[in-house]
Order: C-alpha cells, then structure tokens, then sequence
C-alpha cells in the first residue's frame, strides 16, 4: 500500500456491525491486515466487568505457564528457535486443547523438578556424610585415634599422667560452608571458654546447591569436647551457624562399612538422576520447537478478546458494535477482510461496515518504508503531526543529513560514516533476524539508512571545504602564486595570501570548492570562518522562509483565509525584508568585490546594526574622478585618506532601500498582533446582531452555525482553553456529545447520531484571543533574530571539527612521519597508526558525529518546525498482529 509523505492519510471513523458467532473470526482478520485502530465505547466500564472477562484470565494463566516452560528452557539452555512461521489466531473451541496442553506439561516439569531437588537434596546430603567419614578417618588414621584423643585432653586440660581409658571424650563431625569458619571457630572458643578442641579441613570439589544448582563450597569439621553441657552448646552453635552434623561411628571398622554403604547409594542416586535428567530434556525438547508458535497463537487470542472487550453489545440482534479509524484507501481492504472471517467463521448474515460523519480529530497516520521510518520518526520525537498538516519528514530526508554534514565536512570521516552505514544497510536482513535486545545497538540498525545518508553528505561538503583528514586535495591546480608551482607547495613557515597581487584572474577559481593552497596560508582561519559564516546565514534564513512558505500551504489546505492574509504575509515580509535582505547583501558583496577591489568592502554585520540604527556614510569623493557615488575603481594606494571604507555605502540609493525594507518589516508585527484579533471580534459581534435579528424565526429557518433553541437536548461540551487558542486560528471544531433530541438530528444507525444540521460554536473571548495572538507575534519576531543566530552553530562546529582534526593530525600522525629512525620507524608508525585511527573514530567520528546530530536535530525542531508545524496530534496506532510479535527490551 502506496502513500504521501506530505500529508497524513485520509481517516474515516467507520462502524461496523457483527455478528456473535463471527466477531472473533473478524476480529482476527483484522488484526492480520493491521489496518485499523479500535476505539473503546466502554471507558467507563472496569476491566473486570466486561464480557471476555474470563477470557483474558484463562490467556493469562495460559502466559504464566508458557513463561514458566520458557524459563526451564533457558535453563537447560535450549535456545528457542527463531521462525518466521506466523500461525493463524486458533478458533475459541481450541484453546481448550491448548490449556491442556500445556497445563500436561507444567504439571509434568513441576512433578519432575521436585522430584529432582529432592533427588539432589539426598545426594547432597550423602555426598557430604561420605566426605565426613572420609575426614574423620584420615584424623584418625593420621595421627592414631590414641594420639588424636591426647591432643583433645592436651587441648582441654587434662594432666599427662591421667589415663586415657579413664576419660569420656565425645565428638562430632559435619559440614559448614566454607566463608563462615572462621567466625564459627571464633563463637566456639568464645562460647565454650577454650573446653573444645577443633579440626577442620576444606572439601575439595564443589558441591551443587539442590534448589539453584549453584556451586558451593563447604568445610569438614570434628569437635572434641567433654561433658554433656558442652555437648548441647557445640550443637546450638553448629545450628546457628547452618551446620549440618552427621552420625560418625568411634570404630574404625564401623566407620569403614558405613562409608562403603554411603558410596553405593551415591552411585545408585547417580543413575537415578540421570534418568530423571534424560526425561525432563526429552520432555523440554519436545517443547522446544512449538513454544514459539503457541506464544504467538495466545498472544493472538488475548488481543482478539481484548478487541472484543472494547466493544457495545446488542443483546435483542446478538450482534456487536464496534467503531473505529481506518484510511479511506483501506477500506476495501477490511471489507475483504471481513468477509473472509465471516466465511471461517460459518455464519450466514455478513458483517457491515458503514462510514460516520464526525467532527472527532481523526489520527495521523503516514505510510512509511524502511527507509522513511526513521525521518519519521525524528520528526514524531518533536510532536504526532496535526491530522493532514504538512509533514516536515519530507523535507528532513534531505535537510537533515545536509545540515550535519555542514558541520561535520571531511571526506575521511564521511567515507568512515559511509563504509559504516553502507554495510549496516547491505546486512540488514542479517541483523535483523539476530533479534538485538541491546538499545544502543538497535539504535544504529534502525538508523542505518540515515548514517548511510550523513556520510554521503559529508563527503561531499569535505569536497566542498577541501579537507580530508584535515589536509587538503590538489586535484585541479592553484590558481595562486608565487607560493604554488606544479603540484607542490614551496615549503615556508608562513605566508599570507593576498587576492591582489597573488591571485591569476587569466586561470580562475578552483573548480570545486576550495583552493588548496589556503591549507598552508596563515590568513586561513580567516577565510574559512568569514566563509563559513556567512554559509550558515544562508542556509538557516533559506531554510526558514521554506518553513514560512509551507505555513501558507497549511492556510490554503484547512481554508483559513484569514491567517493566509495577517499572519503569513506579514511574517514572510518580516523575514525577507530584514533577514532576506541580509543574505542579499551578502550575494552582492560576493560579486562586486574581487581580488582588485578589496580596499573598500563594506563589513556587513555593521551595515546591517547601521540599517537599524538608520545611520550612513556616504562616499566622499575620489582623486583623479568626478564621481561620489560608489564604483568600484582602482585607486592610487598611496592616498592618505582613503574615500570609502568598511561602513561607507556601497550602492546607490542604499539608504533609501534599506529605509522602506526597514519600515516595511516594523510594521508587519503590529499587522500580525491586531489585526486578527480585531477581526474575529467584529465577525462575533455581526453573528451575535444577527442571532437577535432571527430569534423569532422558527428553528429550521436557522442559518448554518446558529444557536439551537433551549429545548433542544444537543449538548456541546464546554470549550477549553486549548479549544478558544485553536478558534483563534480557524481549526477548532467543537465536541457535540451524545445525548441528541432525534427530531433534530439526522440518525444513520438507531441509537447513533452521527450528525447535526446546527453548527456549535465556543464562547468568543477577545482578551484570550489577543493574548494568543500576542504570544505568537513576539515569538516569531524574536525568533527571527535568535533563530538566524542559531544557525551559526553550523559555522562554530564546522570550524571545531576542523580544528580537532588538525590538531589530531600534527600531535600524532605528523610527528611520527618526521621521525628518521631506521627501522624502528616504521614499528613507531605502526602504533602512532594504531592511537590516530583509534581517537578519530572514538572523538572525531562517534563523539563529534553524535554532537552534530544534536545540533542539526535542534535545528529541525527548533528553527525550521516552528514556522509551520503545529504537531498536536495523535498517532494511528491499529489493531495489528504484527505489533504483537516484534521483540522488546524486556523480552
């Protein structure tokens, strides 16, 4: 489907009328051609009242367990397979197969994973006790129990000639994470006064955690103490602590059988678990290639019955009502459309879509392709566009890369941007398909055809600045000398040019942008930036009276004649007449004065203070001529006292010209600030006179626009502010509610009034009006002047991105190319490469560029819509499938 970047498309408010038993097949074709945008006719219905009610919960529960299956997937990491497949929206009579289904699944996952944590809870729990008897027994085969028990007496107290059958020694042994032993061994020695004696020794292989399936690390411990007191504060302890204590027999042998009996049930669990592995991955692989389509297919579902929720129900035809936008280019479409879910659906008696006369603002909806969307939506970011209002996208696909390149000029770093944008664009598909969940990253894939179209730009005006990698290109010759020969420069420390004795009018000027030999000049900088300069106030006043101009396309469209006349001429004779003006002085500076007639140019910004503060010089009158009008002629330079100079006139009857330019464009504000406002105010005064003149005249003899009489049950709702500053420009159009008296009313649809034979109107407030009007005046006149200056920035960055470029090149590249080092050189170069290519992409490509989209984005919202572009509309967002399967950041 083919549209108009100019315009938004044409939108009617449709109703349409169906059928129970074929709503949902409708619906669901609807939401296949995404075409059309619902409106809700049950605002003020809860959400838990509604009829599909149950619905929805059963689509969500149906969500939760399709969440939960995924989350198993992820963790097995079973990657879910990207598909193109699009399954169509199942009919109502499958979800029940559906929930089922999955509910069998859920439910088997649930009863496989509990008995697994239980399966690895017993592991654990075994695996620790074989690591305890392992410990236990190496103390005790190490040192001897005889010799471990002495230690504990030692350690406790006990005399050397006490004998050793004599003392009852008790112990335990278990397990502790690794990081709490030391704390653990603190609290015992503090808890028990020193009566214990302790062992330990770290576990070697990492243990799993039953419930996250984590690593953790754990220690072995054995206790001695003495006594039972002693015995149940070392247990209070161990259980403050998290500890586990397992049994551990005193007699080697026992301890000995006991370890072989842990070891065998360690492996039987082994297979166990291995099994009960094998069969969740089988039943998850299973899962694995339909869950993508059954999110879609319950997403479908949810979507459809919210749809359906939006709508009024006729119980005594058991039909639906719904109303919404749609283009009128799509109408036949959603015809088609609804008749194919009808025919799915079975039923008999077709659905019908009939178009409403409304006064609703519709929503703006432009067409776009993959290459518009992003101009789109930069113009979207400032403001949805007023419902078919000029659209600025069309102009930015060509204003807004030009405008960066402006400042960001290099044919280096635009061939970087370019290569870059070139292979984003040929990889599209590519990228695409991967899915991209970073923002950053789906920045620039969004945005590839715009960095495509700012680094072809920006190659051109490098070729315009004549820069590349801050050097310049000897393509053509100089026509400058003495300081150029062939195609070399004399090398010197510096010199200035000169355009009058330097410069060979016979060759003429660089063929394209220019001249190298300015590279190497010291007076540079002074070129550039008088050049740049008065660039960049061409080009931001140029662009501004197109924006005034497509004001003037808006008037015509909407038929406000009046603000055609009092606003748009006014504002363009303002701008023209001061700042259009000033561009022209500049063209004319640029052909009058060449390089034999510099002596006397005229410095523009101090004729254009001078024009406002109505002050001139006049030329006085020249040796050896009988003329004191300005010509540019060649004088002898030995003149004490030349006969011009920089705020001398410099054509005839400039003072006259610039006095009518200047009262011309003073006027126009108080033309933009009254005019309208006194206007508006006598139009309200006629029609009230006339209302008066009519009141005995019965209501059908009412003219168009005139008050309904009191027993009229028409209500209009009462205007705001925002609607009186939109009556103010001719584009407001009352909201009639719907309580309507059917005598007075012209009714399409029982039960739906779709149209008046009396216009309404909102309550006229002249104070408010003026006030508006005032608002707008100063805003425009003002931003003229701070608008045209804000221009300048294109000049400022140019220059800063030269200037970084340059400095880039002499610290690094330029010094290790001077090196004389034999050999090691051409290493030190290599890396010098290396830190060159680095700091231009990281700051002159990706900091500068991001700081020249900034600036040109500026621009375009700022200076240029401002003119013209009121973007207070809404967006077209309709009812779409497509929408519902595309990733988000939280995916």
């Amino acid at each position: 489907m083919s549209g108009s970047l100019f315009r938004s498309e044409e939108m009617s408010l449709c109703q349409i009328f169906l059928q129970s038993e074929a709503a949902y097949a409708c619906i669901s074709q609807l939401g296949e051609l995404g075409l059309v945008q619902f409106k809700d006719l049950n605002p003020d219905v809860n959400a838990f009242q509604r009829k599909f009610v149950s619905e929805i919960l059963r689509c969500d529960e149906m969500e939760r367990r399709l969440r939960y299956i995924e989350k198993e997937l992820k963790k097995e990491e079973l990657k879910i397979p990207d598909t193109d497949e699009n399954p169509t929206a199942p009919a109502p009579k499958e979800m029940i197969d559906l929930e089922a289904t999955f509910e069998k699944i859920e439910s088997e996952l649930r009863e496989v994973n509990t008995n697994a944590e239980a399966l690895k809870r017993n592991f654990l729990e075994l695996s620790e006790l074989k690591e305890v008897l392992k410990k236990t027994q190496v103390f005790f085969h190490e040192h001897g129990q005889h010799n471990i028990i002495g230690d504990a007496q030692q350690a406790l107290g006990q005399g050397e000639d006490t004998q050793t059958g004599n003392i009852q020694l008790g112990f335990v042994a278990g397990v502790i994470p690794r990081e709490r032993m030391p704390a653990f061994e603190r609290m015992l020695w503090f808890a028990c006064r020193g009566n214990v004696f302790l062992r330990y020794e770290e576990i070697p292989q990492v243990l799993e955690d039953p419930v996250t399936g984590d690593g953790i690390h754990k220690s072995v411990f054995i206790i001695f103490f003495q006594g039972d007191q002693l015995k149940s504060r070392v247990r209070k302890i161990c259980e403050g602590f998290k500890a586990t204590l397992y049994p551990c027999p005193e007699n080697p042998q026992e301890r000995k059988e006991m370890l072989n009996g842990v070891s065998t049930r360690l492996e039987d669990l082994k297979t166990v678990l291995n099994q009960t592995k094998d069969h969740r991955n089988r039943v998850l692989v299973g899962v694995q290639k339909e869950i993508t389509a059954w999110i879609i297919k319950v997403k479908k579902i949810k979507a459809i019955y919210h749809t359906l929720n939006m709508c009024n129900f006729d119980l005594s035809h058991n039909s639906l009502i719904a109303e919404c936008w749609c283009p009128v280019m799509a109408l036949e479409d959603v015809q088609r459309g609804l008749k194919h879910g009808t025919e799915l659906s079975g039923s008999t008696v077709p659905c019908i879509l009939h178009r409403m006369d409304t006064k609703e603002t519709p929503p703006t909806y432009f067409i776009t392709n993959k290459f518009t969307v992003v101009f789109q939506d930069i113009v979207d970011a400032y403001g949805i566009a007023t419902y078919q209002e000029v659209n600025p996208a069309l102009y930015t696909i060509i204003s807004f890369p030009f405008l960066f390149a402006v400042m960001f000029g290099d044919v280096g770093h635009g061939t970087i941007m370019f290569l870059f944008g070139l292979c984003l664009v040929l990889m599209e598909k590519k990228l695409i398909s991967m899915k991209v969940k970073d923002e950053i990253a789906l920045t620039f894939i969004n945005g590839r055809y715009i960095i495509l179209m700012m680094g072809a730009f920006s190659m051109y005006t490098g070729l315009i600045y004549n820069d590349i990698f801050s050097k310049s290109l000897n393509l053509f010759g100089s026509s400058w000398y003495p300081y150029y020969k062939n195609t070399t420069f004399e090398v010197q420390k510096s010199f200035v040019l000169d355009p009058g004795t330097m410069y060979d009018t016979e060759k003429g000027p660089y063929p394209l942008g220019l001249d190298p030999i300015w590279q190497p000049a010291t007076n540079k900088i002074t070129f550039t930036n008088s050049f740049k300069m008065k660039l960049s106030v061409i080009i931001g006043i140029s662009q501004m009276t197109l924006g005034v101009l497509l004001s003037l396309v808006n008037h015509v469209y909407f038929k406000r004649t009046l603000e055609a006349f009092v606003e748009f001429v006014p504002s363009l004779l303002f701008l023209l007449c001061l700042f259009g003006y000033l561009v022209g002085l500049v063209f004319y500076k640029w052909f009058l004065f060449n390089q034999k007639c510099t002596q006397c140019a005229p410095s523009l910004l101090i004729h254009f203070i001078n024009m406002f503060l109505m002050k001139y010089q006049p030329v006085t009158e020249i040796p050896g001529t009988n003329t004191t009008t300005f010509e540019c002629i060649e004088y002898d330079k030995g003149l004490e006292k030349l006969p011009c100079s920089s705020q001398t006139v410099f054509f005839d009857n400039q003072q006259m010209i610039q006095t009518i330019l200047l009262v011309t464009g003073v006027l126009m504000a108080p033309i933009m600030l009254c005019v309208k406002p006194f206007v508006l105010r006598s139009k309200h005064n006629a029609k009230e006179r006339r209302k008066q003149g009519l009141g005995a005249v019965s209501e059908r003899a009412l003219i168009s626009q005139e008050e309904m009489p009191d027993n009229s049950s028409m209500s209009v709702d009462k205007p705001t502010k925002s609607d009186i500053e939109l009556k103010s420009t001719g584009s407001y159009q009352p909201r009639i509610s719907k309580s309507v008296n059917h005598k007075d009313v012209d009714v399409e649809v029982e039960g739906h009034a779709v149209h008046d034979k009396a216009e309404d109107e909102v309550e006229f407030e002249f104070g408010e009006v003026f006030i508006h009007q005032a608002i707008h005046t100063i805003e425009f006149c003002l931003g003229c002047i701070s608008h045209t200056a804000s221009y300048l920035r294109l000049w400022a960055l140019s220059l800063a991105h030269a200037q970084l470029s340059e400095v880039l090149w002499t610290m690094l590249l330029r010094l290790s190319l001077k090196m004389d080092i034999p050999y090691g050189g051409s290493v030190i170069i290599f890396f010098v490469f290396g830190a060159f290519a680095c700091i231009t992409i990281a700051v002159l490509l990706v900091m500068e560029g991001l700081s020249a989209f900034l600036h040109t984005l500026r621009l375009h919202w700022v200076e240029f819509n401002s003119k013209f572009y009121s973007g207070q509309g809404y967006g077209f967002i309709p009812f779409s499938f497509k929408s519902l399967m595309e990733p988000t950041l939280d995916d």
